[in-house]
């Protein structure tokens, strides 16, 4: 049985839009390393349509070992909107999003999630995420409004602490495991 993994990078503030006013001054070779590491662990990459549209516009045709591992991975976007996934090996899920998933995590091979929005939202609420690496960079972003924040309305689960690893740019990657039997919502 394969583990649904969140990855996500947050400001601070809880910000995990808005990139580029807070994020990109603390990538380095270690932060790079430690994605790849994880990218490479997977076996699958599952996303929303927002993550997935900038992801099939930004990684085919990139050069380096993260680009072909993301572009030659089986992806999964989940979607009620979107007819066709044109990004080679992607797949959409249109349909019950927990059943589907529920499904894959049922199959050897971990599966990937890139960001904090309502696929993880509703996964977490599902009791299928096992584990959540927040990424929080030592910055405040000052930017967004609710729908770019890291919390949800309803999102209400007890969290055990895995593990802690600061960076040498000052991100902590915080690690966790929801608790099963603690979840509310």
């Amino acid at each position: 049985m394969g583990k649904v993994i969140n990855s996500t990078f947050t400001s601070v503030d809880g910000v995990i839009n808005h990139m580029p006013a807070w994020h990109f001054d603390y990538v380095d070779d270690e932060h790079d390393r430690i994605a790849e590491e994880q990218l490479q662990a997977a076996e699958a990459l599952l996303m929303g349509r927002r993550t997935y549209e900038i992801y099939a516009g930004a990684w085919p045709g990139r050069p380096g070992g993260y680009a072909d591992r993301i572009n030659s991975m089986r992806k999964y976007v989940a979607s009620t909107t979107l007819d066709t996934a044109d990004w080679a090996g992607t797949e959409i899920i249109s349909d019950d999003l927990v059943e589907a998933v529920a499904k894959l995590r049922s199959e050897p091979g971990d599966i990937l999630i890139h960001g904090f929005g309502p696929v993880s939202h509703t996964l977490i609420n599902h009791g299928l995420l096992d584990e959540l690496h927040l990424w929080v960079n030592p910055r405040f972003a000052g930017v967004g409004g609710p729908g770019d924040l890291l919390l949800g309305e309803g999102t209400n689960t007890r969290l055990e602490l895995l593990g802690t690893r600061t960076l040498r740019s000052g991100i902590v990657l915080l690690s966790y495991r929801p608790v099963a039997a603690e979840r509310t919502g």
